[in-house]
């Protein structure tokens, strides 16, 4: 029998949103939906081969800093190259600081955000499942978070560093690099959305800002959005069916 269960994995070690228990409500009630089992968890001893192997898509909930084991990374690695699904959400860009894999699994690293505003999003690509419910130009509130390279492998404007706007980390210190030269681009990356830096203070990626992206690894499957920041998010009808075709789109 394929593997069924949708495991959210909230542990943080360094900054914790106060959005993640309705964060994991609404994952769990979406998987429900679909029809499959949902456990919620701060263990990072689930992270074993026989866990993941009952699991159709692993969340990383808002996770901040190092949560995982080296024998969970081993086995969290495994999974993913053996054909398993990850669906990475808002903060769990700054998970993972120094493990190299991680890195290469988003393409890139988180790199502060200015403060909390409205803004636009720009759906480039409606043809997934993730996207489709969203309109072009979708307003919304948010962290608008900067990355230090774009995910798809080409350099970030300027030297490469973030420059200014505003950007913090999410504990309000600016977010190390350790990593950023052992981290190799993702390769296949498929972005779906961007920011429109001219509808906010503090973008540092100019007309070309990724939010949302999406990328297979050998039989494996990887999805990343950038949103979901506030409590209220994850009660957003339009939020929810983003959330819900990212996991149509995982389990396919």
């Amino acid at each position: 029998m394929p593997p069924q269960d949708v495991l959210i994995y909230t542990r943080t070690t360094g900054y914790r949103h106060d959005s993640i228990p309705d964060g994991a409500a609404a994952l769990a009630e979406l998987a429900h939906d679909l029809g499959r089992k949902a456990e919620v968890t701060e263990d990072p001893e689930v992270f074993t081969p026989g866990r993941l192997a009952e699991c159709a898509v692993v969340v990383l909930l808002s996770t901040t800093g190092n949560v995982l084991t080296p024998g969970g990374r081993a086995a969290l690695e495994a999974y993913l190259r053996g054909g398993g699904a990850l669906l990475a959400v808002h903060a769990a860009a700054n998970a993972e600081p120094d493990w190299p894999f991680y890195g290469e699994l988003l393409g890139t690293r988180f790199d502060g955000h200015p403060e909390i505003q409205p803004g636009i999003v720009l759906v480039d690509d409606r043809d997934h499942p993730a996207t489709a419910p969203l309109p072009a130009r979708w307003a919304w509130t948010d962290e608008w978070y900067n990355f230090t390279s774009d995910p798809r492998g080409s350099a970030k404007p300027g030297d490469g560093t973030a420059s200014g706007g505003g950007a913090q980390s999410g504990d309000g210190r600016k977010p190390g690099n350790s990593t950023e030269s052992r981290d190799a681009p993702a390769s296949g990356v498929r972005i779906l959305a961007r920011a429109d830096e001219t509808s906010y203070r503090g973008g540092t990626h100019g007309d070309d800002h990724p939010l949302v992206w999406c990328r297979e690894i050998d039989g494996g499957r990887v999805f990343f959005t950038a949103l979901g920041h506030a409590s209220e998010t994850y009660r957003d009808p339009v939020f929810r069916a983003h959330l819900s075709g990212a996991l149509t789109w995982l389990t396919a």
